[in-house]
């Protein structure tokens, strides 16, 4: 039972959310003599692909002390972890074949599987698990056992908050971290809309030239979304988050634009900032300049690629002087130099710890 509960917690902290637990089934070894097996399904909300799924599973076994070898069949083995179903999905790989081929012949399959998944319809047979469940011809014995494993997942609470912006320098991963936390706590998502900015690309060839009217762009552009989005009252999400915040405006701006412009864009900035709703939350998400640089890169937007490591240390610095200049907005500065939380879910889950801290009132 407790490799059954620490599996379940590693695939919790390294998979995704488990969302529902069957009972635990005691039941004979199967194809071999052998020991009694102890059987559980649960089912898992996951971003990574079924293939990737199976490669953590594999690696979650070996953590657990499961020796594989090229003649395995069936034996005795510490745990053994398996992709049953996959929505609706049919999967014919060399590596993973979903639905499983076997699981309708088998009882410890089918009786906790029923537990949790019981309407789900087989896409290949066309018929519920339930259905499957009460035609089965298997005849070895199973048990329920006493105990039932525990859910390892926690309920982040972000309803104090109406609305959060997730700030943070050029490729530091804010549209990324914004609309995993949407996805998985229901709340509206605003995405800032610059990939439509005609601006942008000749801005990077040309700052001098492009600086003023990509700012005002921007600003405008900003302002009527945000005037928007924060107006309409969603009555299906707990609460808005954004991934970006407007005062970012008149950071770029005071970067990029010469001292009479910037005057100017300061006075129409400030205007405009009074009219606009505030963030209750402000997340600031800090990468160290190599790393941005690595990403950027990586995300491969032509115009981004000769971005300078000395603009972004600008940027930065600039962020943590407006950060350091707010008392009436709640801020949390958080360091993910040496996290990577959209390909590793505990870099993922730390993060939504270190938020968890500041909704609570818990200093990190």
């Amino acid at each position: 039972m407790q490799l059954l509960q620490q599996a379940i917690n590693q695939i919790y902290s390294e998979i995704g959310e488990v969302n529902a637990i069957s009972k635990v089934y005691e039941t004979p070894a199967w194809g071999f003599k052998g020991d009694m097996f102890l059987n559980a399904c649960a089912a898992v909300s996951s971003r990574f692909s079924p293939e990737e799924v199976l490669q953590k599973l594999f690696k979650i076994e070996t953590d657990l002390g499961r020796v594989r070898t090229i003649t395995e069949g069936y034996t005795n083995r510490k745990i053994d972890l398996d992709i049953i179903l996959v929505q609706d999905e049919i999967i014919n790989s060399t590596s993973l074949k979903v639905p499983h081929p076997e699981m309708q012949n088998r009882k410890f399959v089918l009786f906790p599987l029923a537990d949790i998944a019981g309407k789900e319809i087989h896409p290949v047979l066309k018929t519920s698990i339930l259905n499957l469940k009460e035609q089965l011809k298997d005849e070895s014995s199973i048990e329920v056992t006493p105990e039932n494993l525990a859910s390892p997942s926690k309920k982040y609470s972000f309803t104090n908050y109406n609305y959060i912006a997730i700030e943070g320098n050029i490729g530091a991963g804010k549209t990324s971290l914004s609309t995993m936390v949407s996805q998985d706590f229901n709340a509206k998502l605003i995405l800032e809309r610059f990939k439509d900015n005609p601006f942008l690309p000749k801005f990077y060839e040309d700052k001098n030239r492009y600086a003023f009217p990509l700012e005002m762009s921007f600003l405008a552009d900003r302002y009527q979304q945000l005037s928007d989005d924060l107006a309409q009252y969603d009555l299906f999400a707990d609460f808005i988050v954004s991934d970006y915040d407007v005062f970012k405006s008149l950071i770029f701006a005071k970067i990029t634009l010469q001292e009479d412009e910037y005057a100017l864009y300061d006075k129409l900035f400030r205007i405009m900032y009074k009219e606009l709703i505030k963030p209750d939350l402000y997340i600031y998400l800090y990468q160290n300049t190599d790393r941005l640089l690595e990403n950027i890169k990586n995300r491969g937007r032509d115009y981004e690629q000769n971005i300078q490591p000395e603009y972004l240390i600008e940027i930065n610095k600039s962020y943590l002087s407006f950060i350091k200049s707010q008392s009436n907005i709640k801020v949390k500065i958080i360091d993910i130099s040496e996290l990577d939380f959209v390909n590793n879910r505990s870099d993922y889950l730390s993060i939504l710890e270190k938020i968890e801290e500041t909704v609570s009132g818990i200093s990190a």
